[in-house]
């Protein structure tokens, strides 16, 4: 059995203002549309921490400090890669919002979050981001059905 794959890993970020809002985007990228969190790819070498600073600055405009890993998504493309998003949280930011090619910024009640059209599973995966007792979300393929697990 083979010890390496392939893999691409990418990070998402729920910055949130303490006073029950947080920042979403709605994504304009068509094979996984609807409203989200920012993040983005990993670059190589690049740490995963410094990736998710990156990636929330360029699509919102936000200076993160200090996010705190949360969890893990996973799940298997076509070609067998394994694509892994690292989540992260924080209520620490400054600068100014604004929008990017990626999608409209904007800040929503927490509470209101379900009214919005979600990404395909994004309704679990939010469980990654508010509840300590859970650390990954691994999507896969068993009898011809998508499973969703929260472990």
């Amino acid at each position: 059995m083979a010890r390496r794959e392939t893999v691409v890993l990418t990070n998402m970020c729920m910055v949130y203002d303490g006073e029950g809002n947080i920042l979403v985007q709605d994504r304009l990228d068509p094979e996984w549309p609807g409203v989200t969190f920012p993040g983005g790819h990993v670059e190589p070498g690049e740490s995963f921490t410094k990736s998710v600073i990156r990636e929330v600055w360029e699509e919102t405009g936000l200076t993160i400090e200090h996010p705190q890993l949360c969890g893990l998504k996973q799940f298997w493309e076509d070609d067998g890669t394994r694509y892994i998003v690292v989540l992260y949280k924080t209520n620490k930011f400054s600068g100014e919002l604004r929008s990017s090619s990626e999608g409209k910024m904007f800040w929503i009640k927490r509470s209101e979050l379900e009214r919005y059209q979600l990404p395909v599973g994004f309704d679990q995966m939010i469980c990654l981001f508010e509840d300590d007792n859970l650390g990954e979300q691994m999507v896969y393929e068993e009898n011809g059905r998508v499973i969703r697990e929260l472990l």
